[in-house]
């Protein structure tokens, strides 16, 4: 088979400094090279993503200097490889990439990816589209349940509970037979989730919620929160669970720092900490990433499936975003690099 040929130049996202939205440009740049490890992938679609608006206000995990083309996940075909072994392995293959923040990321017509965590393979049942949202979501929710399994908990606190990871993690906890309780802020994602099943889904907008959660918390014996909000919403969360409790913080949809009550921490035992899916990974070896990422992609298209509710050619990506961040209950929308 003839090797594709890569332009020298390509369409790409931009960010030139951490406004928002408002600080991306859709601009022509170099086709990176891949280095020692590192491959490039010709990107099919990228998704967007909280922790993608996250990195555009720099308050991510990772802050490049600007410019830069953010985007945390995506998939495609590996089109050119570097110097090494394992690139050698993903030569021509269908992947899914993560973001590492030391280069580029996934918002761009080609993409370097490091062999190391950066790349993983697509199995065929697994289409491009699918491939996209193959990672952050679903190893997220996989770890949460992974968490909540080896704590021997029965019952945990979900905020932003609509999301599509929040739906991932109820649709793989009601397989493990472990009880939700869903915390969100609209009447609009209470009916979303009870009619997908859920069936405790409590509005934080409500003026019984804090009582409610700690009814539901102490009846259902709760003690993990995982919170996506942070702000306010940590504590009140903090307040509902039993003493000996904690509350796991993984995003800060806020943009505000998690408030921790003293009293809670010194006369309830109970503790505030984080999660990153990156470290998490990290901390795994190989054998264990890989078998969880098997797992993932068999579940892809159902438990761990996610709604694609509009795409938008690159170009139009700074208006995507704006409209993702007008609504980003009711699924994903998706950045088509290459048409």
């Amino acid at each position: 088979m003839a090797q594709e040929r890569i332009p020298d130049e390509m369409i790409a996202v931009v960010l030139h400094a951490y406004e928002g939205p408002g600080g991306l440009r859709v601009e022509r740049r170099p086709v990176p090279s891949p280095g020692r490890d590192e491959v490039l992938v010709k990107m099919a679609a990228s998704p967007i993503n909280p922790s993608d608006l996250a990195v555009l206000r720099g308050r991510y995990g990772f802050r490049p200097d600007p410019p830069f083309v953010p985007g945390g996940e995506g998939s495609g075909t590996v089109v050119a490889v570097g110097p090494g072994a394992m690139g050698r392995y993903f030569q021509g293959s269908r992947v899914a990439c993560l973001w590492d923040g030391r280069r580029d990321g996934a918002w761009a017509q080609y993409m370097v990816a490091s062999t190391k965590g950066g790349v993983l393979p697509l199995s065929d049942s697994v289409s491009l589209e699918r491939g996209a949202t193959s990672v952050i979501n679903p190893l997220t929710a996989s770890a949460f349940i992974e968490i909540t399994k080896k704590g021997g908990h029965k019952a945990i606190v979900l905020s932003a509970a609509a999301s599509s990871l929040g739906r991932m993690v109820n649709r793989l906890a009601s397989g493990e037979g472990i009880e939700v309780i869903n915390v969100v802020r609209r009447d609009t994602q209470v009916e979303l989730l009870r009619q997908q099943g859920a069936s405790i889904v409590l509005n934080s907008s409500d003026s019984g919620f804090d009582d409610a959660l700690r009814d539901a918390c102490h009846q259902h014996d709760a003690h993990l929160a995982f919170d996506a909000v942070a702000g306010e919403l940590t504590a009140r969360l903090l307040r509902a669970l039993p003493s000996n409790s904690k509350v796991t913080v993984f995003s800060a949809l806020s943009f505000e720092p998690a408030q921790t009550p003293p009293d809670q921490l010194i006369f309830e035992n109970k503790c505030v900490d984080g999660f990153w899916l990156g470290p998490f990974i990290a901390s795994r070896n190989l054998v264990q990433t890989m078998l969880t990422w098997r797992r993932a992609q068999k579940l892809v298209t159902t438990d761990l499936r996610t709604e694609i509710r509009a795409e938008y050619p690159l170009e139009d990506a700074p208006r995507a975003v704006e409209e993702y961040v007008s609504q980003m209950t009711g699924g994903k929308c998706l950045l088509r690099p290459n048409g």
